[in-house]
């Protein structure tokens, strides 16, 4: 089956009324569905496709940014344009603290950040209490999308005392480092990890169904002297991580 078969829809099927790259769109998103294009093929460029298809290069442009958006296909840059599919699993060590940002660089990924939500505001009393900090205490409270290869991974909200980070223009993709340059250097962490299954607005951002099974991460991370550095929560992707922990056998 040619492309021309795929997307014909996109050239024919102008009785409905409907835009060009609306058109194109349903088509090449029915292909994905039933299974006629697989995850990781790549498609054609964008001149190559308008070519083909008899239609405008801004046409195909406009389909594929409503593709990547409702999460059918990624692009890459200076690689091209794939079907999606699920994100390679990464393998992570429960024996590390790691910044996922520079866990994802050093697997060779390119890690990103969707900020979802960036304020200082007051810790409520539970809070304050797991921060080690007064109630009514300054916090900058985070929320980003965590992705890698431009797929998103995890969910994360991060609390982190003002005092620690008083001006939130200083916040990079890793947070880990723009507290090392700041002076407050996280060292260590206790984390539970728990079987969740997500709700639907979870759903929505991470590209998965409702219900879908993932992995809800709790941390507190301190510093050298044991000060409370961040409290965050974290929902990874079930299909995505894997978590690993090596053990020995006690005396």
């Amino acid at each position: 089956m040619t492309f021309l078969d795929i997307f014909n829809v996109a050239r024919d099927g102008k009785e409905d009324g409907s835009p060009a790259y609306r058109r194109l769109q349903a088509s090449l998103a029915g292909a994905i569905a039933s299974g006629v294009l697989k995850p990781g093929s790549a498609l054609p460029p964008e001149r190559e496709l308008a070519l083909e298809l008899g239609i405008s290069r801004v046409t195909v442009r406009r389909a594929m940014v409503e593709l990547v958006r409702d999460g059918f296909v990624v692009q890459r840059h200076g690689s091209g344009t794939y079907v999606s599919g699920p994100p390679e699993r990464v393998v992570q060590s429960l024996s590390r603290l790691y910044s996922f940002s520079e866990d994802m660089m050093s697997r060779g990924r390119v890690a990103g950040t969707v900020w979802l939500g960036r304020e200082l505001t007051v810790a409520n009393a539970e809070e304050a209490l797991r921060l080690e900090i007064p109630k009514g205490a300054r916090i900058v409270r985070m929320r980003r999308l965590r992705l890698a290869d431009q797929e998103p991974m995890a969910l994360e909200t991060s609390l982190i005392p003002a005092a620690m980070l008083p001006d939130l223009t200083k916040i990079k993709d890793s947070l880990y480092q723009t507290l090392r340059e700041l002076g407050h250097v996280p060292s260590r962490a206790v984390q539970r990890i728990s079987a969740v299954n997500i709700d639907e607005e979870t759903a929505r951002l991470l590209k998965l169904t409702p219900g879908a099974p993932a992995l809800d991460i709790d941390r507190v991370t301190r510093m050298d002297d044991g000060t409370v550095v961040e409290l965050s929560r974290s929902i990874f992707r079930g299909d995505a991580y894997d978590f690993v922990a090596e053990l020995g056998l006690g005396t």
